[in-house]
């Protein structure tokens, strides 16, 4: 075990835990841990990627092999299999992401009654008031222990960063991968940070590190030291905002949870920006099924359906729409999810983390529609109970959505292939209201 330092006296301490390559690794545990499969993708040059068919299909995650040929997240998979012929792909499944997501904060929130989730595969853990609990010479020991489990019970790694503060521990945690342990206190910025280059540093997107390189800066510790008033000049707020971050000053609380979720919702943080509306719209109706499972099996309706984006410069927004009679529908939550989004988004700003909320939520709520939208509505209704029964039979990946066939997006709740499925295997194809075999 490496010899880590812990200072005296401190009273709390920030863990930052990171699944390391999420998709894919959370992919290969399910493939060799419950299909029994021999051959792990981990080992292997792979990828987990949309539809290679599509112009848009990319490269979400890459395995260590895939990463010595030189391929690179965002890429199109076509550019990939250039750069590595035999190149195994994988396509995502979400439904699979957020079970393991689950699984993986439920193991943090055994630690502390403070875990804040930052995104589907990273997360903080704060420990405060734990000295008598864990001892302030334990943090590191009890860090491992965090990692092993998770290793051993999960069958997948996390990088954990300690320090005293949530931005310090998010370096710490994004320092060397995988199955590490890191920490980045106060006293260490200077000789663990400032010499890292400063695209390594959080909130520093490429037009940020191409405008600083303009004016000589390569390092964080050249942002750090550098001129406040030029470096405001520069880059405007922003820039005060990542020279503090280059000092260890640490995040606004703005940038550190999700919305609060008052009702029932979901998010996820995109594996690469958002860039077109196709594909923002698939992640809306994969948010959308899984919120509306969750009213219905609760049996509870909503009333307002909201839209929540991140903008890749971490720019926070958010709209809600009343509807006109409450509802549990996928297929109305999605619309208007849908009809919000595109009140909200300018179709240009790449997004970053996207989630569909709902609030306003009621018991035996009575619908209030004409007799011809009562009519479809009746269908859906059917037609969203009849999946979730099949989905509690066979599983949640017995089911998906035909319209995911298309893209290069999977059901949050299923999406996994074909061939991997036991059970039934059902595509849904709402516009003609029917229920076909694949």
């Amino acid at each position: 075990m490496e010899n880590l330092p812990i200072p005296v006296g401190m009273s709390k301490y920030v863990f930052h835990i990171d699944v390391n390559s999420a998709f894919l690794a959370w992919t290969a545990a399910y493939r060799v841990d419950v299909l029994g499969e021999k051959d792990d993708i981990r080992l292997i040059p792979s990828i987990v990627g949309g539809d290679q068919e599509k112009r848009h299909g990319i490269v979400l995650a890459k395995s260590t092999p895939a990463k010595k040929y030189g391929i690179k997240t965002g890429e199109p998979i076509v550019a990939a299999q250039r750069k590595c012929p035999g190149l195994v792909i994988v396509p995502p499944d979400y439904g699979l992401y957020v079970k393991s997501s689950r699984a993986f904060m439920n193991i943090l929130k055994e630690y502390s009654d403070n875990v804040v989730q930052y995104s589907i595969d990273e997360a903080w853990v704060v420990f405060e008031g734990f000295e008598k609990l864990y001892g302030r010479g334990q943090m590191v020991n009890l860090a491992y222990e965090l990692k092993d489990r998770i290793r051993d019970e999960l069958g997948f790694t996390v990088n954990v960063g300690i320090s005293t503060n949530f931005l310090l521990s998010k370096m710490a945690g994004d320092f060397s991968k995988p199955d590490k342990v890191h920490t980045l206190f106060p006293e260490e910025i200077e000789q663990k940070m400032w010499q890292l280059p400063v695209s390594d540093l959080f909130l520093a997107g490429r037009a940020t590190v191409e405008k600083l390189h303009k004016v000589g800066i390569k390092t964080i510790g050249e942002l750090a030291q550098a001129d406040e008033g030029m470096i405001r000049s520069l880059l405007k707020k922003h820039g005060q905002t990542i020279q503090g971050f280059a000092r260890g000053v640490d995040l606004e609380p703005g940038m550190i949870s999700h919305e609060a979720n008052k009702g029932y919702g979901n998010s996820m943080t995109a594996p690469v920006d958002v860039v077109t509306e196709e594909y923002a719209k698939h992640l809306l109706l994969s948010l959308s099924e899984t919120v509306g499972t969750r009213l219905r099996a609760d049996g509870v309706m909503i009333g307002v359906v909201s839209v929540h984006l991140t903008t890749f410069e971490f720019q926070r927004m958010n709209k809600q729409m009343q509807l006109d009679s409450p509802t549990n529908i996928t297929e109305e939550i999605y619309g208007a999810a849908c009809q919000v989004f595109d009140k909200l988004w300018d179709k240009k700003t790449p997004i970053r983390q996207l989630g569909v909320h709902t609030t306003k939520v009621q018991e035996n709520a009575g619908r209030q529609y004409s007799i011809f939208d009562l009519e479809k509505s009746d269908k859906l209704e059917k037609l969203d109970k009849a999946v979730d029964k099949v989905r509690e039979k066979y599983g949640e990946d017995a089911i998906f959505r035909a319209s995911f066939l298309k893209g290069n997006v999977s059901h949050m709740s299923g999406g996994l292939n074909k061939e991997r499925r036991s059970g039934v295997t059902l595509g849904i194809d709402i516009e003609g209201e029917n229920v076909r075999d694949l």
